[in-house]
């Protein structure tokens, strides 16, 4: 899938800046194509993992190298983005992948190898970029000619139940971009340490009047002068990711046929056959899903738009009705699906953007997978 490279941040181009920093796993690949390197740094780590010194890594002893991999990234702490979230998990799959209960060194390298180069063909496809937000573009964005203009298009967006002045500031808050200077505002860190500041100093007008349009856009301006403000004294990480599933993927996954018969060989690994090797047409979502990193899908269940896109096609084969098949048939079946939602895609890609605070120092600290060994 070529979309991540294509579509991240191309509103950032215009103004790169030591601001920003893109995670694009440029340097992951210089790591592990140097062997001598990458031999001397296996070494280490295993060494460093290995806490019962039994010359084997337990899954539970891998763990931590999951974690420190997206630490030394500067991608947010699992669970907090379902963006890098989708990393980690296809990190760990690496790791868990043909079950065994001890890995040995050399096990180790091939896998830790696998790993960081999947890890780098993600970020390739789907770049993270950095952005420290200090208040800059905030400020060039209520102080320039489209500011008028979005935020009446986000009053008349907003509904209000209580009507006031705050509930309405809050909630066009929440409808500003990072394009526009604005972090997430309704994360926890940056509500309590920014917002709510800025409303309690640069005082909101609550006199529980009807908000007008006029009045909203002064009181707007005012509060977001006050955020700006206070994103100057305490900046702010945002790790961004944008990415538009368009079907290229799947295009290019469908015209190679022998990565399609590999990558579909290995997604039937799992699925049960009777005793006439027929399969049920139950684990045809569980195959799609194995197949999604190979297609330049995002997994089953992390986008709703995908979601249903994905239904429509099952229902368009009968896909669900749970029926036993042939080997090949179930192939040819999972390939047909593959196509009509790659059409589905081309008449309508689906873009999403994922905006999460980190709230840990960029600079990744020493125990990290990635550090260079000393």
């Amino acid at each position: 899938m070529e979309t991540g490279g294509e579509s991240t941040s191309m509103n950032y181009e215009k103004k790169k800046s030591e601001n920003q920093q893109v995670l694009d796993g440029s340097n992951i690949m210089k790591l592990v194509g140097n062997e001598e390197v990458f031999s001397s740094f296996v070494d280490h780590k295993f060494k460093e993992l290995d806490r019962d010194r039994d010359g084997q890594l337990s899954v539970k002893e891998l763990q931590p190298a999951v974690a420190d991999i997206g630490a030394a990234l500067g991608l947010p702490a699992q669970g907090s983005s379902p963006d890098s979230d989708h990393i980690y998990s296809e990190v760990l799959n690496e790791f868990t992948h043909g079950k065994q209960e001890k890995v040995s060194k050399t096990q180790f390298k091939e896998v830790l190898s696998d790993i960081l180069l999947g890890m780098a063909a993600g970020l390739k496809r789907d770049p993270i970029v950095i952005l420290r937000m200090d208040g800059e573009d905030l400020s060039e964005f209520i102080n320039g000619p489209s500011y008028e203009p979005e935020i009446i298009s986000i009053f008349s967006q907003i509904e209000s139940p209580d009507g006031s002045m705050r509930d309405y500031i809050i909630k066009a808050l929440d409808k500003l971009t990072v394009d526009q200077g604005m972090p997430p505002s309704l994360d926890s860190w940056v509500m309590s340490n920014i917002v709510e500041p800025a409303i309690q100093s640069c005082g909101i007008d609550e006199q529980g009047k009807p908000v007008s349009q006029e009045t909203f856009l002064v009181e707007f301006k005012k509060l977001a002068e006050c955020v700006a403000q206070h994103l100057k004294e305490q900046p702010v990480i945002v790790a961004h990711s944008e990415n538009t599933f368009d079907g290229t993927g799947i295009k290019r996954l469908l015209s190679n046929k022998f990565e399609l018969d590999k990558t579909m060989n290995s997604a039937l690994e799992t699925v049960p056959k009777d005793r006439n090797g027929k399969l049920s047409k139950d684990y045809l979502r569980v195959s799609l899903d194995a197949l999604a990193p190979s297609a330049g899908l995002p997994p089953i269940g992390a986008l709703e738009q995908m979601d249903k896109v994905i239904d429509e096609v099952f229902k368009m084969f009968n896909a669900d009705d749970g029926k036993v098949v042939k080997e090949d048939e179930f192939k040819k079946l999972l390939s047909e699906i593959l196509g009509s939602i790659m059409l589905q895609l081309e008449g309508n890609p689906i873009s999403i953007s994922t905006n999460s605070v980190v709230h840990e120092p960029l600079s990744a600290p020493s125990s990290t997978l990635l550090q260079p060994s000393s």
